[in-house]
């Protein structure tokens, strides 16, 4: 079925797939569908991981970009949408369908992400490079953050939106951030072709979102992330006592918890536990600040969002108040109040991004508190490999930090409740129904153990043919 790794895609009018990022990896999302009026991107997200090796990834854009019509996005995180900007800097002026909640948190994201870029470069330029010629430039600035934000066209839920002639898209509840979306393209020429893209996949009776829909829309191809194909979250309902018992221990100590956080999803489910935490009693009050500009302007969004909330979240809401404004939660912006944080003496939480650790203030608090046998780390959410939070995982004796070496003293807590990622069981409910049905199936979006459990996953259900395409692979949709 495969053209050929590296191969042009077919100029023969007829209908192919081609894959690039978190095709056999974990960031970046890119796919191609090239249709006879021109290419459509499935996201267009950042690579993350090696500094030098994410920067040249992102840098550059497969040729078939250049043409491209249009983007169909499945949520805001920025392995999904992190390059939409650098694709308007060359010169891109499609549109960009998304959800109403994923446009609204792009706005902040992708202004942030900017921000990142042009301190990064104005850091390195200042400090690092010895020469002109080792200057570097930002992958993109505001202005084309907000060039980019023009070009977004909000869509509704289950409702087919024309994206090109004789091409719909459907968004589908993903159940994995705000606004997150499976998405079934839904074409009519040259031939009839239904593919649909899970993007992220959430999971079930996780707090604040609704779950994923199910059953899924049948189609005759699938996209399917594989993140956690193979492995088998803990209870998410046991996450909250679990979170208060480390907290306890931490305050009986005298030590401060550390929370490396993505500021969207995660920090918002993070601040919804301590909230309910603090309601009930479970937990006395202490301390808690948020250290993420990102993070608050994101919780902004999901407070203008109330339609996305399931039922619990809702209730809470009618009967609390704000979801994530508790007396104890103080928000820091500034980074004056940022580096005070340093010099705090009582016990307290500190949720910062990113959250990976690759960079942001987090890198500030680890440096800071993990000497400190007193203190604990909490993980909460997946670390991609070559990343200092997959070493704070792997508990490594020493860690790099602003190229200082610092010891790992401190407690190291791994949640894995918390995750929003699918795991083998949400699979196998979400998508192992449908199959039987498909023509073919791709796994992308994971590390290549996790990608062959997919596999699997698709194969024991009944599809007759499930790929692992490798970066630049086409597929011809029949």
């Amino acid at each position: 079925m495969s053209t050929g790794s590296g191969s042009h895609p077919p100029t023969d009018g007829g209908v192919t797939l081609e894959f690039h990022g978190a095709a056999q990896g974990v960031t970046g999302s890119m796919h191609i569908l090239h249709l006879p009026g021109g290419p459509v991107a499935l996201d267009c997200g950042m690579f993350q991981g090696r500094r030098e090796e994410a920067r040249q990834l992102n840098e550059s854009f497969p040729k078939s970009c250049h043409a491209l019509k249009s983007v169909l996005l499945s949520h805001a995180h920025i392995d999904h949408s992190g390059r939409i900007p650098g694709l308007v800097r060359k010169g891109f002026r499609g549109p960009i369908h998304a959800t109403d909640a994923t446009t609204d948190l792009c706005d902040v994201m992708l202004a942030d992400a900017a921000h990142i870029q042009e301190e990064d470069a104005r850091f390195w330029n200042e400090k690092r490079a010895r020469t002109p010629k080792e200057q570097i430039r930002p992958l993109y600035t505001l202005d084309d953050a907000r060039a980019a934000r023009r070009l977004f066209r909000s869509a509704d839920y289950n409702t087919p939106v024309e994206f090109a002639d004789g091409a719909t898209v459907t968004y589908y509840e993903a159940g994995h951030i705000l606004g997150s979306a499976c998405m079934l393209v839904q074409l009519t020429r040259p031939r009839p072709v239904r593919l649909l893209y899970t993007g992220d996949l959430g999971r079930f009776d996780i707090p604040i979102l609704r779950d994923p829909t199910c059953p899924l829309p049948a189609a005759d191809y699938l996209i399917t992330e594989s993140t956690y194909a193979g492995r088998r979250h803990d209870d998410p309902t046991d996450m909250r006592r679990r979170l208060v018992a480390i907290i306890k221990d931490a305050v009986a100590a005298g030590g401060k918890v550390i929370i490396p956080s993505f500021s969207v999803g995660r920090t918002q489910h993070l601040l919804y536990e301590l909230a309910n935490a603090f309601a009930d009693k479970s937990l006395e009050p202490l301390p808690i600040y948020v250290d993420s500009p990102l993070s608050v302007n994101a919780t902004d969004v999901f407070k203008h969002h109330p339609e996305c909330y399931d039922e619990q979240a809702s209730s809470f809401w009618r009967h609390e108040g704000d979801l994530f404004g508790h007396c104890c939660i103080r928000y820091i912006t500034s980074v004056d109040e940022s580096k005070s944080l340093n010099s705090l003496g009582e016990p307290c939480v500190i949720i910062a991004a990113s959250g990976m650790c690759e960079n942001g203030r987090i890198l500030h608090h680890l440096k800071n508190n993990i000497e400190d046998p007193r203190n604990a780390v909490v993980i909460v959410g997946y670390m991609a490999q070559h990343t200092l939070g997959r070493r704070i995982v792997e508990r490594r004796d020493e860690l790099t930090i602003f190229g200082r070496l610092y010891r790992l003293l401190c407690r190291v807590e791994i949640l894995n409740g918390f995750s929003a990622h699918a795991d083998s069981r949400d699979f196998t409910r979400l998508l192992a129904p449908l199959a039987s049905g498909l023509k073919a199936a791709f796994c992308v979006h994971g590390e290549n153990a996790q990608l062959e459990a997919m596999r699997q996953i698709l194969l024991s259900a009944g599809c007759p043919a499930v790929h692992i395409p490798a970066p630049g692979e086409v597929f011809p949709l029949e």
